[in-house]
């Protein structure tokens, strides 16, 4: 691997890893960590795969398994044929790759754009079929003269890359705040090698798995009974059979998440963040931001997300409205944090805490030129403060403006996920004067939306919506 500041690589190789670390600031507002991102799909062939390409390879090599002219044949999503193509690519090696039909075209593209051969069997058999991705990759192992099947299922040398190389990036980069890894599981190799490290150098750091609903990696590590496996739309992540490779000794817990909340958080991570990344990394960032909500760590932790590939392998599957709404992954119409988003110059949330002197609070409605606000206690909706109370309590008692605005509470604002449809919002203000939104995934309190705020949307929309 490159070591920090090298002016000049060998090979396309020698910039596998160290990969940079970058905070989540807007998806991750309001949880009580830093949360930094670690961007695996910088690396040279755009994911973490990168690193077990190398690694399976050398390895080979080293006992003499390959040699120059040797055909490579793997069984992958895409990402591991990627990793190993740059590796063939260098070193004269042929490949085939055997894809299942449910990856995207963009993989499948990318694969023979280096010059290698792919094979596309059905998606949905089981791992045993003949028709399998696993079985076919074996019998052209089997069939191909001269050919080596480097097997990422079973292979070590895939969790001793991450125990070798990724996990001691992160200790090394984060340093003593670091409370826990969390990152997505397939094969099991990046989360297992990680875990490894750090269950031998640092145990207290908690390493979280997340795995997307209707894989059988996350229930059998609960129950250790294999369940039937249940079709799911993200790539790359997840099995319906448990890999060799995954050692579930380093991992300490699983946090499923949905097609749905994937690919919507991987969208809102290049809106919001301008990190360009799969759906795996929008599995992952969801996980974190479920599992953080309990507040699992001590105040003051870090914690590190593995992004693991890039989004350019997805623009014709969830980066596309039309894809989305095919699968019902996208509303049709506006949600409530498109209303916020709209708020601009005034900040989406403007609140304080009970304990803020009535004075001070009156000074900020004005400031920025609202009427009322929440009171929040931490995250709980406290109750609200609303000016005209403020200045009919004031003329009775002048006192109440150097008391704590607990004095003047009014009742809370109704509250609604940030996910809500127009539609919803729209019904919510027949009745309520101004709504407290939540972030759908952590529970946070992101903004507050007012009547003026929807009046402003539908007539920019040319709506024919009423209230």
């Amino acid at each position: 691997m490159m070591s920090p500041g090298r002016p000049v690589a060998e090979s396309i190789l020698d910039l596998v890893g160290n990969t940079p670390l970058v905070p989540l600031r807007r998806v991750a507002a309001g949880v009580p960590y830093r949360v930094l991102a670690k961007l695996e799909y910088l690396n040279p062939g755009g994911s973490v795969k990168d690193r077990i390409g190398a690694s399976m390879l050398e390895t080979a090599e080293q006992k003499g398994l390959v040699r120059s002219g040797t055909t490579i044949i793997e069984a992958t999503s895409g990402n591991t044929g990627v990793g190993l193509a740059l590796v063939a690519a260098v070193r004269g090696y042929r490949a085939v790759f055997v894809i299942p039909d449910k990856m995207s075209s963009e993989k499948i593209r990318l694969l023979r754009a280096f010059g290698a051969r792919v094979v596309v069997t059905p998606a949905g058999v089981p791992p045993e079929h003949p028709m399998s991705h696993y079985s076919v990759a074996r019998r052209l192992a089997k069939e191909i003269p001269d050919s080596y099947y480097p097997d990422q299922y079973s292979n070590q040398a895939n969790p001793e890359a991450h125990y070798r190389t990724t996990g001691p990036e992160i200790d090394r980069d984060v340093g003593e705040p670091l409370g826990a890894v969390i990152g997505t599981v397939g094969t099991g190799g990046t989360m297992s090698g990680i875990g490894r490290y750090f269950k031998e150098h640092r145990p207290r750091v908690r390493i979280v798995a997340v795995d997307p609903a209707g894989s059988v990696l996350g229930p059998y590590f609960r129950t250790r009974q294999l369940p039937k496996p249940v079709p799911y739309q993200v790539e790359g992540i997840g099995e319906d059979m448990i890999p060799q490779s995954i050692h579930f000794q380093y991992l300490d817990e699983f946090v499923e998440v949905g097609d749905r909340e994937s690919f919507l958080m991987a969208r809102r991570l290049a809106h919001e963040e301008g990190m360009f990344v799969g759906g795996s990394a929008g599995s992952a960032v969801a996980g974190a931001l479920h599992w953080l909500a309990g507040r699992p760590l001590p105040e003051g932790s870090t914690v590190v997300v593995i992004l693991p590939d890039s989004g350019d392998r997805y623009l014709s599957r969830f980066y596309s409205d039309d894809w989305m709404r095919e699968k019902g992954f996208l509303d049709a119409g506006a949600t409530a944090r498109d209303l916020l988003g709209r708020k601009a110059p005034t900040p989406a949330l403007v609140a304080v805490d009970p304990t803020t002197v009535v004075r001070d609070a009156l000074s900020l409605l004005r400031h920025h030129s609202i009427s009322q606000m929440p009171v929040l206690a931490g995250t709980t909706n406290a109750g609200s403060l609303q000016e005209d109370e403020i200045l009919r309590r004031g003329l009775q008692d002048e006192t109440v403006l150097e008391r704590s605005v607990a004095a003047v509470l009014s009742p809370p604002f109704t509250e609604i996920s940030a996910d809500a449809p127009v539609a919803d919002v729209i019904r919510r203000f027949k009745e309520e004067r101004a709504i407290l939104v939540r972030d759908a995934v952590t529970g946070t309190p992101i903004g507050v939306l007012t009547r003026h705020d929807l009046v402003g949307f539908l007539s920019e929309e040319g709506s024919g919506h009423a209230l």
